[in-house]
């Protein structure tokens, strides 16, 4: 006997169908094994898959959800588009009736809420620290030279500062090379002259994501990063893949990161699963 478990894909982090990110959400119905969660998660082929879950019966009048985020390769400790999206699947198409509600995830607890039309959502920031350039590095990235290497160890991320935006979309990555000589997240990032505050791009082979097309865990590094550079506190960030994505990035009061951004739901279903 197979269980049916709403599922949705939402394109994160874009107002428009088919940009941003898209993410899978699973509602689950009951727990599932770890290797059953990969195998989803696989299946669905996309950056992440979501899975969700409440505790009770009642899952319109729920405030608060466990939340664990996987790629097609591993799961991740932690994913903003994937949360943003499902925000949205909570908000939007069941209509929850909590203002806010929780994520118990494994980088803690997170909150999401609606306003003006997008969600916003407090995420723990990630300083990132100096580190030398690692040898192959400009050659993996197959761009210029950066103006410094910074690094995340707590999250497995290198980031790479350059001069330009134009550096930024020059850049050609060699993904095997990535995969083998990099750390598992590698995030390139400049000032914007296109009407943003910085642009981005963010490369994980390693996770099973060549280039990730927007990255919201990424934008936890770049807020404390680009506001220790300049001085502010709220940022317009554009992530410059093909399909391209925008937040409002911004530092809050009690050391966190907030991401604010629409999204689109563009697939509902059921997920079979065995009981």
């Amino acid at each position: 006997m197979n269980r049916r478990h709403p599922l949705y894909i939402v394109d994160a982090f874009t107002s428009t169908p088919f940009h941003g990110n898209p993410a899978a959400v699973c509602l689950l119905r009951k727990e599932y094994d770890d290797p059953v969660l990969q195998a989803v998660a696989a299946e669905m082929n996309l950056s992440e898959t979501a899975f969700l879950r409440t505790e009770g019966d009642d899952l319109f009048m729920a405030e608060r959800f466990s939340l664990r985020w996987f790629t097609p390769m591993a799961e991740v400790p932690l994913c903003g588009h994937a949360t943003l999206a499902s925000a949205k699947v909570l908000f939007d198409e069941l209509g929850i009736a909590a203002p806010t509600v929780t994520f118990d995830t494994l980088s803690g607890p997170l909150q999401a809420r609606q306003g003006g039309g997008a969600i916003e959502i407090d995420f723990p920031r990630n300083d990132p620290t100096g580190c030398a350039e690692p040898p192959g590095l400009r050659e993996a990235l197959g761009g210029a030279a950066p103006l410094e290497t910074l690094e995340v160890r707590s999250q497995n991320l290198m980031l790479v500062r350059y001069d330009r935006e134009q550096a930024i979309l020059d850049l050609k990555p060699e993904f095997e090379r990535i995969r083998r000589d990099l750390p598992p997240i590698v995030v390139a990032t400049a000032p914007s002259t296109s009407g943003y505050d910085f642009v981005s791009r963010c490369f994980a082979p390693r996770l099973g994501i060549p280039e990730d097309p927007v990255t919201g865990m990424a934008h936890t590094v770049l807020g404390p990063y680009w506001a220790r550079a300049t001085g502010k506190r709220s940022f317009r960030a554009f992530q410059a893949s093909s399909r391209g994505g925008e937040m409002t990035v911004e530092l809050t009061d009690r050391d966190q990161v907030r991401l604010r951004g629409d999204a689109r739901l563009v697939l509902r279903g059921y997920l079979d699963l065995p009981t």
